[in-house]
C-alpha cells in the first residue's frame, strides 16, 4: 500500500525480545501486513519458540505495533531477516527502521538480506534508504505469482 502521507515520527518506540506470549499479537500483523503470504499458525509458533532465531517486537504505548524475526547462516556470515511487519496506523513513522536496525545489531552478521514483493516500494524505499542493494531476483515467490526481490547489506567492521 503506498501512502504519500508523512506522519510524524514516534519518539518513544521500545524494541524488544518476543516470545510466545506474543503470539496473538503477531498472528493479527501477519494477516494486517502479509494478507496473501501471512504465516500459517504453526509457522508463527515456530518463530517464537525455536532456537538460533532472533524475534523483536515493537512496542508503543504498551501495544505491539511491529514485529521483525531472522536467522543466521554462519556459513555465509550473513543474517536473513525473515519477516517485519508493522501495523498499518504506525507505518512511515520509523517504527520499520527501528526494528530494522535492531535487527542488523541482534543478528550481528557481516551481510544481511531479506526479500519483499517487487510491489512493495515503500519497504523499497526503506531498505535503500537504510543502504540495501538489489542482489537477485526470485521469479513467482510469491501467492499470486508476484516476484520477490532479495535486497543485502553489507555491515561495516
Amino acid at each position: 500500500m503506498k501512502s504519500d502521507v508523512n506522519y510524524p515520527p514516534i519518539s518513544d518506540i521500545i524494541i524488544q525480545a518476543a516470545g510466545l506470549r506474543d503470539l496473538n499479537g503477531v498472528c493479527q500483523l501477519e494477516r494486517e501486513c502479509f494478507t496473501l503470504d501471512a504465516w500459517p499458525l504453526l509457522d508463527i509458533m515456530g518463530v517464537l519458540t525455536l532456537p538460533g532465531i532472533v524475534r523483536l517486537k515493537a512496542v508503543v504505548d504498551g501495544h505491539m505495533v511491529g514485529f521483525a524475526a531472522g536467522d543466521k547462516n554462519h556459513d555465509e556470515n550473513t543474517g536473513w531477516i525473515t519477516t517485519i511487519g508493522v501495523a498499518i496506523a504506525y507505518r512511515r513513522r520509523g517504527v520499520g527502521r527501528a526494528l530494522l536496525d535492531a535487527m542488523e545489531t541482534n543478528l550481528a552478521m557481516k551481510k544481511i538480506r531479506l526479500c519483499l514483493r517487487r510491489s512493495n516500494t515503500n519497504a523499497l524505499g526503506l531498505y535503500h534508504t537504510a543502504g540495501y542493494t538489489v542482489v537477485d531476483e526470485w521469479k513467482g515467490y510469491y501467492n499470486g505469482g508476484e516476484d520477490a526481490l532479495v535486497m543485502e547489506k553489507v555491515i561495516q567492521d
